[in-house]
């Protein structure tokens, strides 16, 4: 790598703008530190991935950062709702992000310092100087890919958009937590012709409340094919293969022409391990004091759902926005 000419200083510096890397953001602020954030995509990218026309959850209060208030005339704010108060929120409190920029490498120097380097979209790099480094990426990058042929034709995605686009369409959905679930639902009021393949006996303990009975309707009434116990076993221009468990059970193809493989997401740790951050090689978990998220690496810290093992989901925006007043607490003490 050729050095740059100027390396860029700062106080602290966090990686992710998603909603707790903007948290921690606030925090910092609040005691007198104005973090640079590093994001290689655009703002809360992450809320920008959810579904078109998804609702959270959580209410909007328990969506809030830094004291500020999100309002909504819904008892559950929408993802549109979601991404406006987030990047006001940046706006207002003029918090310094270098967006479509993605973070290389965390390198701790001989004095306790860090090196970060990052690199642009056109190849450019920046390197910056710092005390303080919070890792707060997110995991909707990062899909539990499936491992089967046939993934990475064109008909395959990772992430559901929007049912318009599968109108009329045989669309194969690979899993049946609340993601599947939701897609399904949606599918079914563009014309699809749906077909859930999922490896439980039966459905998900998860699924939201208020929905699975809608959707267990649509099951019974035929309008969506759920195979339980099964699993996708390979993928064709035109057709999938299941495999169901059980003994002398032959795979079998069914007609499609899109798969949704809704199977989850998992954080990615290689900044973290390459900074020297110790992380379970069972949990996946890294190694972190609760009270401060400070790492065993001093001065390098994790915020969100980074903090979390192989189920992301024990991490919400609920839980992980409180991760930033620890942090900005810490780093005070060692100002």
């Amino acid at each position: 790598m050729t050095e740059p000419i100027n390396v860029q200083q700062e106080q602290a510096i966090i990686i992710g703008a998603g909603p707790c890397g903007l948290s921690a953001a606030l925090e910092l602020q609040a005691v007198g530190i104005e973090p640079l954030l590093i994001e290689k995509n655009a703002v809360v990218h992450s809320i920008y991935q959810y579904p078109t026309y998804m609702n959270f959850f959580s209410t909007a209060e328990r969506l809030e950062i830094g004291g500020i208030p999100f309002t909504s005339p819904n008892d559950k704010p929408s993802r549109r709702e979601a991404l406006q108060y987030y990047r006001d929120v940046a706006l207002r409190r003029k918090l310094r992000i270098r967006a479509y920029e993605a973070a290389t490498a965390i390198v701790p120097q001989p004095d306790g310092s860090f090196r970060v380097e990052t690199a642009d979209r056109f190849g450019g790099i920046s390197v910056y100087a710092t005390r303080f480094v919070i890792v707060a990426t997110g995991y909707f990058d990062h899909p539990n890919m499936l491992g089967i042929p046939g993934e990475d034709l064109p008909k395959v995605t990772h992430f559901f958009g929007e049912a318009h686009p599968y109108t009329g369409m045989k669309v194969a959905i690979i899993g049946g937590n609340n993601s599947a679930v939701d897609a399904a639902m949606e599918l079914l009021r563009v014309g699809a012709d749906i077909t859930v393949v999922y490896r439980g006996e039966e459905y998900s303990s998860s699924i939201k409340p208020w929905v699975r009975p809608l959707f267990e309707g649509s099951v019974k009434n035929g309008q969506i094919k759920m195979l339980f116990s099964s699993r996708v076993v390979g993928i064709g221009e035109r057709t999938v293969t299941v495999q169901p468990e059980g003994e002398n059970t032959a795979p079998y193809e069914i007609e499609n022409d899109f798969v949704l493989a809704l199977t989850g997401f998992r954080p990615e740790r290689t900044l973290l391990t390459d900074a020297g951050a110790i992380v379970n090689a069972e949990t996946t978990v890294p190694s972190f004091h609760p009270e401060t998220m400070e790492t065993n690496v001093p001065g390098l810290f994790i915020a969100g759902v980074i903090a979390a093992g192989r189920e992301a989901n024990e991490i919400f925006i609920e839980s992980g926005r409180h991760h930033g007043n620890l942090i900005a607490q810490r780093i005070k003490e060692l100002m």
